[in-house]
């Protein structure tokens, strides 16, 4: 399965899979409020329609896949979700997990303004399940996970609105959330604090998927874990570990690997002493350093305390045995069939949001010297962004898989988007995660205020977003 996906007067597929045939009426049926029982408890949920079908779809949200990291819990693994008693409320969004709100609303800009910001809480691990309302018990439907991206800082797993795939695709979508940031990663550099803590969570809500995903209609055996930038590492980190061994069967990594695009903490213990300190938990033991950041209750203390440093991942012995690059090399990854692509403007606009106007030309300068257009300079230099960051690692990480013979396919999405022409300079291309409302069906979404809702898409864009769901959810039957 390859393809390449390029803008212009029509969009041209080359497509070595089979794609899927979907129906295209326009009315539907009742809509209800679904109940389904599952190993830990009964949940209600709401249905939606979808736009060009007259499929409907069960939504169910804020399913708990571990108890709360509160208390102990905190700066701990994951521990298994408690049943509960009666009928669970799973129609409202839930709360995102604890993040700094300011840093999040930057990216209303990059988004067009249209990012959600839900309630934050600690108690947020938590998955969202969408299903075709037709599914049974019996039916076995594949299973498609969703990890968000957001640089492991920021993010919520109720911003990709799964409906869409689930009704053209025909497959189970599960969304998840997993902890960010200091509370998503912090290290001691010891056995008090490992660290990966954010990735653990999402191996927990994978062993949920795996006890409990039948009811709502989905095939345990047929996981395919999938997710964009920061989701994509996490994706690509999941093949390289020997936890989440047997937890899924198929992989999509949009747009970042764990190889490069994201690196190791080399001295964790610095940044959580630094972190420790500023909330007044300093102390040289790693064991008293943590009981005291674990007795603060008040979320607001920890939100403004140094939750906008960078997060990263350590080398811990368990989920890494090894650094990712060594288990690359050494062969010692989930051998199932990999998925991964680019975009072909991946630093055109999300990156200049970030550098200082006035640092810019001296970035420039340095690395490209001054003999080039401003125009040639530019585009040089998110071509060497991109290839640094995303395509090469990527490449890197696809090769060492196919030559031990895993099924390997890539491709690179080359689409500008027409929503672009309301808020993007005309020179950016198809960049960084403007892949995603297509392939989460994002014209065909009736809650035009959703991130993905693409209501203005064209005809051939409407086909174009068909296609790709088609294709991906052709990858999570077959490979």
């Amino acid at each position: 399965m390859g393809t390449v996906v390029r803008s212009g007067s029509r969009v041209q597929l080359w497509v070595a899979c089979l794609l899927l045939a979907f129906p295209a009426t326009a009315t539907g049926p009742e809509v209800t409020q679904p109940e389904v029982d599952t190993p830990l408890g009964r949940v209600r949920g709401r249905q939606e329609g979808v736009k060009g079908t007259d499929r409907l779809v069960n939504v169910f949200l804020g399913i708990p896949f571990a108890q709360p990291p509160l208390g102990t819990g905190r700066f701990s693994a994951p521990r298994p979700a408690q049943s509960w008693e009666g009928v669970r409320d799973a129609s409202t969004a839930p709360a995102m997990c604890l993040q700094d709100l300011q840093r999040t609303d930057n990216s209303r800009f990059v988004l067009n303004g249209k990012l959600r910001l839900f309630p934050i809480s600690e108690d947020c691990l938590i998955l969202n399940i969408y299903s075709p309302a037709e599914a049974t018990t019996g039916t076995r439907r594949p299973v498609m996970v969703w990890i968000h991206g957001g640089s492991l800082m920021s993010g919520a797993a109720t911003s990709q609105d799964g409906s869409a795939l689930a009704a053209y695709g025909d497959v189970v979508v599960v969304t998840v959330q997993y902890r960010l940031g200091f509370l998503g990663f912090l290290s001691t550099g010891d056995e008090h604090a490992p660290g990966n803590w954010g990735f653990l969570d999402v191996v927990a809500a994978l062993h949920w998927v795996q006890g409990n995903i039948s009811p709502f209609g989905g095939d345990p055996n047929s996981v395919t874990i999938s997710g964009n930038s920061a989701g994509s590492c996490i994706v690509s980190a999941l093949v390289l570990s020997p936890l989440a061994a047997g937890l899924f069967h198929r992989a999509i990594a949009q747009s970042g690997v764990i190889a490069m695009s994201l690196t190791p903490d080399s001295n964790p213990r610095v940044l959580a002493q630094s972190f420790a300190d500023s909330l007044g938990c300093s102390s040289t033991s790693s064991a008293e350093m943590l009981q005291c950041l674990r007795q603060i209750t008040n979320e607001e203390q920890i939100l403004n305390k140094k939750l906008n440093t960078t997060a990263s991942y350590t080398i811990d012995g368990t989920f890494f045995p090894k650094s990712p690059m060594e288990l690359l090399k050494e062969r010692h990854f989930n051998s199932v069939p990999f998925l991964v692509g680019v975009n072909n403007d991946e630093f055109g606009w999300l990156i200049l949001r970030g550098v200082p106007p006035e640092v810019m030309p001296s970035i420039i300068d340095e690395y490209l010297g001054s003999d080039s257009n401003a125009e040639a300079k530019r585009n040089a230099f998110q071509d060497i962004l991109a290839d640094i960051i995303i395509i090469l690692p990527s490449l890197n990480f696809s090769r060492n898989l196919r030559d031990s013979g895993v099924p390997v396919f890539f491709y690179e999405f080359q689409h500008r988007p027409s929503s672009f022409m309301k808020f993007k300079p005309e020179w950016v291309r198809a960049d960084h995660a403007a892949e995603i409302a297509f392939m989460f069906g994002g014209p065909f979404l009736t809650d035009e205020s959703s991130l993905l809702a693409f209501p203005e898409a064209t005809e051939e864009e409407k086909q174009l977003s068909l296609t790709m769901m088609a294709q991906w959810t052709q990858f999570a039957r077959t490979g």
